[in-house]
């Protein structure tokens, strides 16, 4: 009898502690593969505005945090269309440059430097004598799946 009490209180106690467990791993695989600054995605830029062509700054009085990584926004508005649908506006590759993600690295993108595929918005690196847009353009559809592929190898 003792057994059976035992048993069926473990039970509910995994019941009732699971979801938190997943919900908790879910946030840590975010966290850790999402490019941060600060704990806060994008570079602090405005993930509607890019959708809208603008690489525009948010500001920490607009934002939201979702799947425990914080977003900033430039304005209510933004931030509002956010909170509708998440998924939407969350950067491919967790932010990271969309061209270094294709050749296996994870490299910090310019979050000026962007590119509106398929209503996302993906980063690029770029510098003096470089920029990865350029090389992206060029075999885009290649490119872009073999970023894929390495995100979802990283991104489990």
């Amino acid at each position: 009898m003792k057994n059976a009490v035992f048993i069926t209180m473990a039970i509910a106690i995994l019941l009732f502690f699971s979801p938190q467990i997943g919900f908790a791993q879910g946030v840590a695989k975010y966290q850790t593969h999402y490019l941060l600054q600060s704990g806060v995605a994008l570079q602090g830029y405005d993930a509607v505005a890019y959708t809208q062509n603008k690489a525009q700054k948010g500001t920490a009085a607009f934002s939201y945090t979702y799947h425990g990584i914080k977003y900033q926004f430039a304005n209510a508005s933004n931030l509002s269309t956010f909170k509708q649908n998440p998924d939407r506006y969350e950067p491919p590759y967790g932010g990271w440059c969309a061209y270094a993600m294709a050749k296996n690295d994870k490299v910090k993108p310019n979050p000026k430097n962007f590119k509106l595929i398929g209503g996302q918005v993906y980063l690029f690196y770029d510098d003096f004598f470089s920029d990865t847009l350029n090389y992206w353009n060029k075999d885009q559809t290649n490119l872009k799946q073999k970023a894929d592929t390495y995100w979802k190898s990283i991104f489990k």
